[in-house]
């Protein structure tokens, strides 16, 4: 006498359709992620143009004060003058830049941890909220599956 193997497929797949499965709690993680990439690129891109400018600016500065250094001279004394004096302006410009510098990067590291604190209550409110609403789907097709066995 030979034993039959019983066929589960169709208690699991009844089973599966038991469980719903809502994608929506997905989604909603998903757009969180994507608008927090958006503000992210946002702050890199102005950090990226401002520090443009402030190179630019620097650079035309530069070349202003290198316009005064090629001027022909008189004196001998007069060059070492002239490049006295574009070197102090050098060292005073520079000083200006670096401070620029630190101000676009002191507002990008701002403005990143305020993104990254918003972003974890977002995350974590999707994910407190999908998994309220798993356990609501959960217990529901519970009590359904119970009371169809009944």
């Amino acid at each position: 006498m030979a034993a039959k193997t019983q066929d589960f497929s169709k208690t699991i797949n009844e089973m599966i359709a038991a469980m719903p499965m809502d994608m929506s709690a997905f989604q909603d993680g998903f757009k969180t992620y994507a608008s927090f990439g958006e503000k992210m690129s946002k702050v890199a891109l102005e950090a990226a143009e401002k520090s443009t400018e402030i190179s630019t600016k620097w650079t035309k500065d530069t070349l202003s004060k290198m316009s005064d250094v090629t001027v022909a001279r008189d004196e001998p004394t007069d060059y070492t003058k002239a490049m006295t004096d574009f070197a102090s302006a050098q060292a005073e410009m520079s000083a200006e830049t670096m401070a620029a510098f630190a101000e676009v990067a002191k507002k990008v590291q701002m403005e990143t941890v305020e993104l990254m604190l918003a972003a974890g209550k977002d995350m974590s409110e999707d994910m407190t909220a999908a998994a309220k609403k798993a356990t609501n789907d959960m217990t529901a097709a519970t009590k359904k599956a119970t009371a169809a066995a009944k």
